[in-house]
């Protein structure tokens, strides 16, 4: 679960297996760093990503030992022998780097838009920590997603984007979900400059709901402090960090500092 009283980078790895693997060996190892699995990435590469992006993020850490990504699987039974390894490994280095916090914490940005319950349990199989709802579902949909991510232990997020009035959303709903996405679509980036990130509905969510903001559509330093600014909990960048590749670990630490 995420901590309310912390602000949060969401990474979103939208391109292949390799390049995401390529940014989580760059970035620093921060609890406040959130690892998204993008939605074109699950769908090329299948659900079975996420569970790869674990991997390489417990790798890093150095707590798997000798575990390969083949014997590392993510389901309940397997990953109770996972964390026993873990455990095992640990005992025969003493001094290896522990996992603090929530790292890794990933995002499983499926959009889902229909049969709601069915998705949260492919994104927790697959060893996500949270899921993402179209806010254009329909309700019923958005209901049982938010009911089916409890039952799972998993942070249900509602993507706002082509949303124009998200708390008429939220009005509707039985439960509200753990975290609103207020969110400019690349496409709406690209193809119509004149399209605004709607700042001004993170306050307006937040003075009826006690619920976490994501922003995304941005990527500039300047906005992430401008999101910043405007009480966002959670800043979803990409472009950046794929555009420079090789400095992805400077503009990682300059992005954290921002949201400290």
């Amino acid at each position: 679960m995420l901590n309310k009283k912390l602000h949060y980078l969401q990474i979103a790895l939208n391109s292949t297996p390799s390049d995401a693997r390529d940014i989580i060996t760059r970035v620093p190892v921060d609890e406040r760093i959130i690892f998204e699995a993008g939605t074109p990435l699950i769908k090329e590469y299948g659900a079975e990503v996420i569970g790869k992006i674990r991997y390489w993020c417990l790798q890093r850490t150095g707590q798997l030992g000798k575990l390969t990504e083949s014997e590392y699987r993510i389901s309940p039974l397997l990953d109770l022998l996972s964390q026993f390894l873990i455990r095992k490994q640990s005992q025969k280095t003493p001094n290896m780097p522990i996992n603090k916090g929530n790292y890794p914490y990933i995002v499983a940005d499926l959009k889902a838009m229909d049969r709601g319950g069915r998705e949260v349990k492919i994104a927790y199989d697959n060893g996500a920590n949270a899921i993402t709802v179209l806010g254009n579902a329909p309700t019923e949909t958005i209901d049982a997603f938010i009911a089916e991510c409890e039952k799972f232990g998993l942070d249900a997020m509602v993507d706002m984007m082509n949303v124009d009035f998200p708390l008429s959303v939220l009005r509707k709903l039985k439960k509200q979900p753990a975290v609103v996405m207020i969110h400019r679509g690349v496409d709406e980036e690209v193809f119509n400059k004149e399209k605004m990130i709607p700042f001004h509905e993170i306050n307006r969510i937040k003075g009826n709901y006690d619920i976490m903001l994501s922003i995304a559509g941005g990527d500039t330093i300047r906005e992430v402090q401008r999101a910043v600014f405007n009480n966002a909990d959670i800043v979803v960048v990409w472009k950046t960090f794929y555009d420079t590749t090789q400095d992805t670990a400077r503009l990682a630490s300059e992005f954290l500092k921002i949201i400290k």
